[in-house]
């Protein structure tokens, strides 16, 4: 792998190198592909080199019972770094060191529904805000009583998308119901959409002509100006049908320039889609947000768990879980379905 990497900087220290971008593009992103691998594993076998030195050390010093301590504390360290080498192997999707934009929609249930929406932006938010990611809202749609009609984020930071793409599917909520005056047991839907940031790198063709570009007002908070103007944008891809929409923003510029990033993401996973020979729109992949088409369950009655219905994995702190602890439920999925998307 380092003989390959040092191939590519021969290429890119070559004169000419530049002439031809497309190529140039593509050993660039092959050598920063490779790096990703060598360098730590560079770094661990020097760590492990240190410790066999120690541990000739050890054997050679009267006192050398002094240094097990130290040893396996560093033993412990290489472990985890091991660890967290394997779970990068499974991120080797195309896409999985992109930025994410992440959507979520309620099911049928009306207030029910859209409460358990919000309770689950909430929980990727405390997940998104542990990893030190970056929380950018593209679009919110409150409900008319609470939770929300959708929401859409854009989440940066490296592997931000390999990460998130095991949450695509439907969540379910099973609990004692905060809005039945009768305290009577409710189950509730929600779906989770996760698209690859599509970055200048990428060419996805947006033809102006194949775009109708609605205004309308918006019905989110804002103030008396947002609801006085026409600053909402929706767009429609007449080719696919794909329609996004925003009106977070006060600025008409400013959600057109938000919409425009979010059906660049939905025209890439499409056209995925259609290497895949699947030839159909990303709409109609998805699963109806009801029973059966589960990929998680978060029980909180009549006793707690959170299982992922794909790997098996699951959890009976169900509001550590809500908080934001998904990295277990995450790594599962990581290891059992590795690089695919």
């Amino acid at each position: 792998m380092n003989a390959g990497l040092e191939k590519l900087e021969a290429i890119m220290a070559a004169p000419g190198f530049w002439d031809d971008q497309e190529n140039a593009r593509q050993v660039i992103d092959e050598a920063n592909r490779l790096k990703r691998w060598t360098e730590p594993v560079n770094v661990l076998g020097g760590r492990l080199k240190d410790l066999a030195e120690l541990c000739e050390l050890a054997g050679e010093e009267e006192d050398g019972a002094g240094l097990v301590d130290e040893m396996a504390s560093d033993a412990r360290e290489i472990e985890k770094e091991l660890a967290e080498l394997e779970l990068l192997q499974m991120l080797s999707g195309r896409d999985d060191p992109r930025d994410a934009i992440l959507t979520i929609h309620p099911g049928a249930g009306g207030t029910e529904s859209q409460d358990w929406a919000q309770m689950l932006a909430r929980m990727y938010s405390r997940w998104i805000e542990a990893r030190g990611y970056k929380n950018n809202l593209l679009d919110l749609q409150p409900g008319e009583e609470a939770g929300l009609k959708n929401i859409t984020i854009e989440v940066q930071g490296r592997y931000a998308y390999g990460y998130l793409k095991a949450e695509k599917g439907v969540h379910r909520l099973v609990r004692i119901s905060p809005f039945d005056a009768n305290k009577r047991r409710h189950t509730s839907f929600a779906s989770v959409f996760v698209y690859p940031q599509v970055e200048g790198d990428i060419e996805v063709e947006i033809d102006e002509k194949e775009l109708r570009i609605d205004t309308f007002r918006s019905s989110g908070a804002g103030g008396q100006h947002v609801n006085k103007t026409d600053s909402a944008v929706r767009i429609t891809h007449l080719p696919t049908g794909i329609v996004v929409q925003c009106q977070n923003e006060r600025s008409q510029h400013r959600n057109k320039d938000n919409a425009m990033k979010i059906l660049r993401a939905r025209l890439y996973e499409h056209k995925l889609e259609a290497e895949r020979a699947e030839r159909q729109v990303l709409e109609a992949e998805k699963k109806d947000i009801a029973w059966g088409s589960q990929i998680r369950s978060y029980v909180l009655q009549p006793y707690t768990l959170v299982k992922d219905h794909r790997t098996g994995y699951e959890r009976g702190d169900v509001q550590a879980v809500l908080e934001g602890d998904l990295d277990g439920f995450i790594e599962a999925y990581l290891k059992q379905f590795g690089g695919e998307a």
